[in-house]
């Protein structure tokens, strides 16, 4: 198990100038593996009934493939086509790990638009967020980027690490318990450009989430100094 270390709170800049650097190796690709993103987000949305199961398993894995790709540009190659499926060649306790995580974060947002809103978001059919009041919305991305903190370095000790699910909760959850303050001007900053990138109709959310998963990459290898 990798023992996280104290950073400055300041490295969250860090964090996001290399997340750049990284975006640069490649950024038609990464653009392209975060359309797929999106893609499936959107289509799997308008599965009736199924449809937020099937986004729950399958769009959190699909994105690992943007963590593969920052992981090929760190180590001085480009994003690749085949990053998109990469995720499959990882043990399947990996890949739950993976979808837990998500999972985990989706229940926190569900719990509170139960009690905010009375929309139960995990009722086969429930509106999607993209349905709820934009003050609704609000609240719930917040609370969505502040529960998947303590789980944000989830898939990298899974995937890339090979730790097994409770060593991977363990090592995120420590890291978050060590690093608050860095971890929330992170999240703050995520958000930001999350909200720049409906501020654009969506499009800007192709460069938003490249950017937000490469920074998470540059975060873990700071947080559990990772050569």
């Amino acid at each position: 198990m990798r023992q996280p270390r104290s950073v400055p709170v300041s490295h969250a800049l860090d964090w996001y100038s290399e997340a750049l650097r990284l975006w640069k190796r490649g950024p038609v690709m990464f653009t392209l593996l975060a359309f797929v993103v999106f893609a499936l987000t959107m289509t799997l949305g308008m599965v009736p009934y199924a449809g937020t199961v099937l986004t729950q398993i399958v769009v959190p894995l699909a994105g690992c493939a943007l963590q593969y790709a920052s992981l090929a540009a760190d180590r001085g190659d480009r994003p690749r086509w085949m990053h998109a499926i990469a995720v499959f060649s990882a043990p399947p306790r990996a890949m739950l790990s993976v979808i837990l995580a998500d999972a985990a974060v989706f229940a926190v947002q569900a719990v509170v638009a139960r009690l905010t809103t009375g929309a139960d978001l995990l009722q086969p059919g429930a509106p999607a967020l993209e349905d709820l009041s934009v003050g609704a919305r609000f609240v719930l991305y917040v609370v969505g980027v502040l529960a998947s903190l303590p789980v944000m370095f989830v898939p990298f000790a899974a995937l890339f690490d090979l730790a097994d699910m409770r060593t991977a909760f363990r090592e995120s959850a420590a890291g978050f318990v060590r690093n608050p303050g860095a971890l929330l001007l992170f999240g703050a900053l995520s958000l930001v450009l999350v909200f720049l990138g409906f501020a654009t109709f969506g499009i800007g959310l192709l460069l938003v989430l490249p950017w937000v998963t490469a920074a998470s990459y540059a975060a873990w290898k700071d947080v559990f100094a990772v050569g």
